[in-house]
């Protein structure tokens, strides 16, 4: 009988011993990590093509995460903390409550077109894509609103912007307008838009000027 296809594999990688689970838990993320940004694709994040890189068996991925998509999430989500580093970076030393929204923003802005595919992942999947721990609330936490929502309270105390009772929801009207922006410039990128930075100076200046107490 001639041999399966299956006969012929990847050399296979020893097995972890006894304690060695996390090390092999952070190669398979790796892996996927590295896949992820030379391809800019989920779809090559296959359990397949993760496994032969890390050099295991595919059942072997599922000892450590539930499925695929407990995967792909994680290797996004350890990524997202990259994002809110960006964003507390850009603030860093920046006395001006409403300039440390403006670069925060635009940090974000520049994170999501630098990472497409991650913040297609996290930020653009359906709701039954999602597992059940980046439900919203997490994301909330990686968009980085609760610094935000300072910057806004503080900008309010300023006489910035005009008083809210609820800085947090004044936040979440800011994320959607750099949310908008992103998901537009990923997914219609022959779109004829002007210069990023250019847009988001004129979009970031008419929500200022919508926000901007009433004499």
């Amino acid at each position: 009988m001639a041999p399966l296809k299956e006969d012929v594999r990847q050399p296979r990688r020893t097995r972890s011993p006894r304690g060695q689970g996390d090390q092999l838990r952070e190669e398979i993320l790796a892996a996927a990590e590295e896949i992820l940004i030379r391809t800019n694709d989920q779809s090559a994040l296959s359990i397949r093509a993760i496994a032969a890189a890390v050099g295991v068996t595919p059942p072997s991925i599922y000892l450590h995460f539930a499925d695929r998509t407990d995967l792909v999430f994680q290797v996004c989500g350890r990524h997202a903390e990259k994002l809110e580093q960006a964003m507390a970076e850009a603030a860093k030393g920046i006395e001006d409550p409403w300039e440390r929204i403006r670069r925060r923003g635009y940090a974000y802005v520049r994170w999501g077109l630098d990472n497409p595919e991650h913040y297609r992942i996290l930020m653009m999947s359906r709701p039954d894509q999602t597992p059940v721990r980046f439900v919203d609330e997490r994301l909330a936490d990686t968009a980085g609103l609760v610094p935000v929502a300072a910057d806004v309270a503080a900008a309010v105390v300023s006489e910035q912007v005009t008083d809210t009772d609820d800085p947090l929801e004044t936040t979440k009207i800011l994320w959607m307008m750099v949310h908008g922006m992103v998901s537009l410039l990923i997914s219609k990128p022959d779109f004829p838009f002007r210069p990023v930075d250019e847009m988001y100076e004129s979009m970031f200046e008419l929500v200022h000027r919508g926000l901007a107490p009433r004499n």
